[in-house]
């Protein structure tokens, strides 16, 4: 054991809890349980759960007759040691982790990380998995035990002391007192495990797979959600609060590492996809709440939201979206043709006309000419049921009849 502790105890009344930067003394979720044994009886007592962060534990078992009290508590005694260290090196002075008092009485015990091996000591004596042995029969013990032990192995929930009374014919009272130290750092339950856990979630992401600095956009990540919550309140999260997490946390881990285009550019290709699927409501909420509120719109997405609107009817809509894609890129042909049909279903053919005018031997992109697109636009505006009346005085302008 890496410490063994002295039998005398001094304690110092003016020294307040011992808490530091590092970590604290959890004085809440302590074991401090009473066993009493028959001669020769053995049986074990299971710990008070160990708190998420806990690096080291002190343990102290006192064997008293009936009449017999501890003079202090493990806690109190703790109280005056700021961190586990200080157990070691003696703390403000001569501080010493055992009891005052003990009697004649002797156990054996050892220490367990399951209850099915504990079980199986009760029953057969035999100490097969033990983290801990101790076969000399004690009075008193008092140890620490750090995450270099077994017992302390695999991030461990509780420990299971087992007790044998050394007694051939007298009963005797077994105290145990369990006290953890909890690593302020660790009490998140963020460690290389858990972490690892976040980072696949991260690398399994389209968006990752898209962008140059993957295992810096991944540390970005990593840092983001570590820092809101804890893994506990983590794994407690909805599906739905998980997915507005990771969004809001890629984005600003993609502003950090300079790739902030790359959000925007897998938005983009949803929004074809919903579209692709006849899902335009979707593609145009996507839009609308990942690209447009977000002030990452060009004129081509104003566009898009402004030919839905549109094609749906819905006028009003449509010519907000055409008046801000205009302010983004007032010459971008695909919203001046946008503009020229709300223009031609609202009653105002002449200047509907004056666009088509304007932009007809220009192409409105580098394979579709303007007179092209119109023709097509037209074929769809009749298949939705619009007016088409109009429709041959905006062709005549294209010399047909």
């Amino acid at each position: 054991m890496k410490y063994r502790l002295l039998i005398a105890f001094a304690f110092i009344s003016t020294l307040s809890f011992a808490q530091s930067k590092e970590g604290y003394w959890d004085n809440v979720r302590t074991t401090n349980e009473t066993l009493h044994l028959k001669a020769g009886e053995r049986k074990y007592i299971k710990s008070a759960d160990l708190p998420v962060g806990t690096t080291e534990v002190v343990y102290r078992i006192t064997l008293l007759d009936d009449n017999q009290k501890i003079s202090g508590s493990l806690v109190s005694i703790l109280k005056s040691i700021p961190d586990p260290t200080g157990i070691s090196q003696g703390s403000a002075g001569a501080i010493f982790l055992a009891s005052t008092i003990t009697g004649d009485d002797k156990c054996k015990y050892a220490l367990f990380t399951s209850a099915t091996d504990a079980d199986n000591y009760i029953k057969t004596s035999k100490a097969v998995n033990a983290c801990i042995i101790q076969d000399t029969p004690v009075n008193k013990e008092a140890k620490l035990l750090s995450t270099s032990s077994k017992c302390l192995d695999n991030n461990a929930k509780n420990i299971w002391f087992a007790f044998q009374s050394d007694n051939w014919v007298m009963n005797q009272k077994v105290v145990l007192e369990v006290v953890p130290w909890v690593d302020n750092k660790l009490s998140s339950g963020w460690n290389a495990d858990t972490k690892k856990e976040l980072l696949n979630i991260c690398n399994n992401f389209p968006l990752t797979k898209s962008i140059t600095k993957k295992d810096l956009f991944c540390g970005y990540f990593l840092e983001g959600v570590t820092q809101r919550y804890s893994y506990k309140q983590f794994s407690s999260l909805l599906a739905v609060e998980k997915i507005k997490l990771y969004n809001e946390v890629s984005e600003q881990a993609l502003i950090k590492t300079g790739d902030k285009d790359a959000f925007t550019t897998i938005a983009r290709n949803n929004i074809s996809q919903l579209v692709a699927s006849n899902k335009k409501q979707e593609a145009i909420n996507l839009l609308q709440t990942e690209i447009i509120d977000k002030g990452q719109a060009t004129a081509a997405d104003y566009n898009t939201v402004a030919s839905f609107y549109l094609f749906s009817k819905q006028f009003d809509k449509a010519k907000k979206f055409l008046d801000a894609g205009i302010q983004k890129d007032s010459i971008d042909l695909n919203l001046q043709l946008t503009l020229a049909h709300w223009f031609l279903f609202n009653n105002e053919l002449s200047q509907a006309k004056d666009i088509h005018r304007k932009y007809e031997l220009q192409n409105i992109n580098a394979t579709t000419t303007w007179v092209q697109q119109t023709k097509a636009d037209f074929k769809q505006f009749e298949k939705l049921g619009f007016p088409t009346d109009d429709f041959k005085k905006i062709l005549r302008i294209f010399g047909d009849n």
